[in-house]
């Protein structure tokens, strides 16, 4: 038997819509969430999700902006969250994500470490966020391009 991991991989992906959710102009995102949400959720690695009563955490506020939306998940690893993102339909719709999501410069999606007791806060994903745009990849905060082992 595989003794448990002491480290879980943290994710927060932040995007800036460019039209309410009720809108016309989000419908296809709207309406993909839970059913990608529900493959998340099976997938191999895959540990738990930041959700609201609503099922997701689109009402959950971020970093003072109304027209921001979080998704924060914890994973076993690198390798478990990359499996999840570049197949199926999140594949799909992150093809699409430029006709719901503006094109930010600034870093929108950060990295870091957790025990695997813990389940991050959305200030603890802003903290790291902005720690990544001001210092660029450390341990403390870091990228799937730019990553640092577990317990470094």
């Amino acid at each position: 038997m595989t003794p448990p991991a002491a480290y879980e991989l943290a994710q927060a992906n932040i995007g800036r819509l460019k039209a309410p959710l009720d809108s016309p102009q989000l419908k296809d995102f709207v309406e993909a969430l839970d059913p990608v949400n529900a493959v998340a959720d099976a997938a191999d690695g895959f540990v738990w999700r930041l959700q609201s009563d609503s099922g997701n955490a689109t009402d959950v506020p971020v970093l003072g902006d109304d027209w921001l939306i979080i998704n924060m998940s914890t994973w076993r690893d690198t390798n478990a969250l990359t499996a999840f993102m570049y197949q199926g339909q999140h594949r799909e719709l992150l093809a699409r994500r430029r006709e719901w999501f503006e094109r930010l410069e600034e870093a929108m999606t950060v990295l870091w470490w957790v025990p695997s007791d813990h389940r991050p806060t959305v200030a603890e994903a802003e903290s790291r966020l902005l720690h990544l745009r001001e210092h660029g990849p450390t341990e403390h905060a870091f990228t799937l391009r730019t990553s640092f082992p577990a317990g470094a």
